[in-house]
């Protein structure tokens, strides 16, 4: 039963290996974004100012999240070519050392969250009727990091030796778990209080806790393919060099798109609590769409990484090509569909909010058919971070957010007479950019040609 969730992806057909590989990927993160949509839906019962005041919180999270989430796919990274190698104690060793490291990371960012919430929340320009629920829902959202972290790491590092299936049923099971916590946390019964806002943030920390202690167990078992050691989880300078050669990359790739949606942000909330409720929906199923183009992502990722283990480097390059044909194709489709049913969409989450709706649903449209683009984007990005490439992974989703995104929103919003349409025209538009851009450098065969070299 082990062989086919552990087995190593250098051979047979690479239609048959990605399927295999994105599809329970997509389904756990569909899980994990779950939270976020379930969240949305209660707080959309409090009002427009409760999902304001999380939609603002939400980018700095993902920020402070993002320094350290780059370091989980190094570990992906360097378990999946460990495992191509068919080196067992590497693969162990490796996981030991990046639990290791991103424990201690988590635990400092969880610190550094808590005690800056009021001042990061004052200075993303949260307005004086969500300023309190926003610092409140931060703060207990970053006593989880720890959680949340190590959660991150074992799921990461059980997709870069392809069992895939077993982070599916622990998040899972979680989400369930949130579906009942979140009403009772939000609203209250019984003894339990209701705590409004922070009780959204309250249910996700209790869920992930129990997510991290399932994770961390299984790996110290060791029947799964990783077993942890807790004897190696101490400082080796040599090897967490080559994890933060990997992995900073990364984490500024991550946090260069969370810093790029907390600016978004800044300019939409000059626009008022009505405005920024209608692009927090728009950008919750804007995480929505984004989960399959990262699924078959991460997917690449552990496929390139396996063969590039393997040497079988034209077998990687294939990879490549296949991903952005099925990314293309597939996201586009999902786009069609969310352009027809914006409205209801939106509707669902703020059901007593107007103007909401319809701008919520202009978002949608606008971002719609750019979503094949999006994909392509996202799955160069796997096989280059596959090959041990992650620089290139970085300056791609720099080139998104930075050099296109956001200088375009800026002028449409703020020097045309779009207003806050502006904003939201921005995202199609960096998209396609971004893509072409980053097709053509993957085509030029430079990440293959490092490998070949010796210098990814």
């Amino acid at each position: 039963m082990q062989a086919p969730k552990e087995k190593k992806y250098t051979e047979g057909k690479l239609i048959s290996a990605l399927v295999s590989l994105a599809l329970p990927i997509i389904l756990a993160n569909v899980l994990q974004t779950a939270y976020q949509l379930i969240d949305t839906f209660w707080l959309g019962r409090l009002g427009a100012n409760a999902v304001a005041a999380v939609s603002v919180s939400f980018p700095i999270l993902f920020l402070i999240l993002s320094l350290g989430a780059g370091l989980t796919l190094a570990g992906t990274v360097l378990v999946s070519q460990h495992k191509g190698a068919n080196n067992q104690k590497m693969v162990n060793s490796a996981s030991s050392q990046t639990v290791f490291v991103v424990f201690c990371i988590s635990v400092l960012l969880a610190i550094v969250g808590y005690f800056a919430a009021g001042p990061l929340m004052k200075l993303i320009g949260a307005g004086p009727e969500i300023y309190s629920d926003s610092v409140d829902y931060f703060k207990v959202s970053s006593l989880g990091f720890v959680f949340l972290f190590m959660f991150f790491v074992f799921q990461s590092l059980m997709r870069g030796i392809g069992n895939v299936m077993l982070p599916v049923y622990v998040v899972l099971v979680t989400v369930l778990l949130n579906l009942v916590l979140d009403p009772l946390f939000i609203y209250g019964f019984g003894p339990v209080p209701g705590f409004g806002v922070a009780g959204a943030a309250v249910a996700s920390v209790i869920t992930q806790g129990l997510s991290a202690i399932a994770g961390i167990y299984v790996m110290w078992k060791g029947k799964h393919g990783i077993q942890i050691h807790f004897s190696e989880m101490k400082w080796d300078l040599p090897w967490a060099k080559k994890l933060f050669q990997l992995g900073l990359p990364s984490s500024m790739e991550q946090s260069a798109r969370a810093l790029g949606m907390t600016m978004m942000v800044v300019l939409v909330t000059s626009f008022g609590s009505e405005t920024v409720a209608a692009y927090g929906v728009g950008a919750r199923m804007l995480s929505f769409v984004i989960v399959p183009a990262l699924g078959l992502a991460i997917a690449t990722t552990t496929l390139v990484g396996q063969n590039v283990g393997a040497r079988k480097l034209k077998r990687a390059e294939k990879t490549g090509f296949l991903s952005i044909k099925v990314a293309f194709i597939g996201l586009t489709a999902i786009g069609i569909l969310l352009f027809v049913f914006a409205e209801d969409l939106v509707r669902f989450f703020v059901p007593n909010e107007p103007k909401v709706i319809e701008d919520g649903a202009l978002f949608i449209k606008i971002m719609g058919p750019s979503f094949g683009f999006l994909g392509v984007q996202q799955v160069i990005n796997g096989t280059f971070n596959g090959a041990g490439f992650t620089k290139a992974s970085m300056f791609i989703s720099f080139l998104n957010l930075w050099v296109i995104r956001f200088p375009v929103g800026y002028y449409l919003a703020y020097h045309t007479d779009l207003a806050h349409v502006g904003i939201y025209w921005a995202f199609p538009i960096s998209n396609w950019v971004s893509a072409i851009v980053a097709f053509i450098y993957f085509k030029t065969g430079y990440w293959r040609k490092r490998i070949e070299v010796g210098k990814a």
